[in-house]
């Protein structure tokens, strides 16, 4: 032990022997009073020589741990061997500090299993010579370690609870918002994010694409086959329109064989090239029915804002106009609609 760290343990022994002193205590009155607080909460008490580790003193509590008296063991002889180092580590550097030592330890003995805080303190010598002895008092945590862990879980699974129950709310609510035959949103869920689109492009001054879709007639394989072969074909639009935008975009079904395509952020090269894409994978698709590939096409018109359109109104009729040439020229085309150029005063 250091010398500050001796001189401060000295510290504290003449100021327990002046309160003694002051109160007029018998000299053993504040160990009978530790001792008692320590019986009092169920603290499992002993004391080790600290050059050997050999118990001198346990109290019963301490005993009743290792089911017979501590007196003359060493930890090896009680402790299991995956917890020896720990004791040992935690014991040697209590001896070099003035402030109690708290560690925690895990003793799994195959009989039991407990966790325990511990805390270390040297006991300061009568002829001022370094410590020689060490007071260890053992609290059993294994009680309250298991309520903590239940209550971690209990709150794990209320939390997984309420996010479970914040998915499927939204989940309704995104529900109600979609077409059930193609999956995508509808007309009034186009129609908002369309004024946000164009809200956020005038301020920010960036652009973003519109693209007015149409399922072209459909074969007469499939007019054939009725109501279920367009409703295969509607789904396989659906789900290409899906995976050809991204979370910032937005795919709706605004009629019967209509759609709408909102691409954030796009100027009008990329959209059409993009759109281009997705009508050679319409035009390629497998849509099987009773053993036979319905097929299928679609025309689109692409406009851009401000590029070809400086209103919201005038960016639908646009893209509209667009697909109206697109159909006119036998569909399963992707056409642009005109830029518009301001003329100088």
């Amino acid at each position: 032990m250091t010398e500050s760290n001796q001189l401060a343990l000295s510290a504290r022994a003449e100021r327990a022997a002046g309160l003694a002193q002051a109160l007029g205590l018998a000299p053993e009155a504040l160990g009978v009073v530790l001792l008692t607080l320590l019986e009092r909460t169920d603290a499992l008490f002993a004391v080790k020589e600290a050059a050997t580790g050999r118990y001198v003193h346990s109290n019963d509590r301490m005993d009743s741990l290792v089911g017979r008296p501590l007196t003359g063991l060493l930890d090896e002889d009680w402790a299991p061997t995956d917890a020896l180092h720990a004791l040992r580590a935690a014991d040697q550097s209590a001896m070099v500090q003035t402030l109690p030592q708290v560690s925690e330890h895990r003793i799994d003995t195959g009989e039991f299993k407990r966790e325990f805080t511990v805390t270390r303190l040297p006991l300061a010598s009568a002829d001022g010579a370094p410590a020689r002895h060490l007071a260890v008092v053992w609290i059993d945590m294994t009680a309250q370690r298991q309520l903590e862990a239940q209550l971690a879980l209990a709150l794990a699974q209320l939390e997984a609870q309420q996010q479970a129950a914040e998915a499927q709310r939204r989940e309704l609510q995104d529900t109600s918002l979609k077409d059930r035959a193609t999956g995508l949103y509808q007309r009034g869920h186009f129609e908002d994010q369309l004024r946000r689109e164009v809200d956020l492009s005038s301020r920010e001054h960036r652009e973003f694409a519109m693209v007015s879709v149409a399922l072209d007639p459909l074969s007469e394989r499939a007019l054939a086959l009725g109501e279920e072969a367009r409703a295969r074909i509607l789904e396989a639009l659906g789900r290409l329109l899906r995976s050809n935008t991204r979370a910032m975009d937005g795919s709706c079904r605004l009629g019967e064989d209509r759609f709408a395509v909102l691409l954030s952020g796009v100027g009008l090269a990329t959209a059409h090239s993009r759109m281009e894409g997705l009508r050679r994978q319409c035009a390629t698709q497998i849509v099987m029915l009773n053993g036979e590939d319905l097929g299928f096409t679609v025309s689109m018109g692409v406009a851009s804002f401000p590029h070809t359109a400086h209103s919201q109104e005038e960016l639908v009729d646009a893209a509209d106009s667009a697909l109206a040439e697109a159909q006119r020229r036998g569909g399963n085309l992707v056409t642009l609609a005109s830029i518009r150029f301001e003329s100088k005063q």
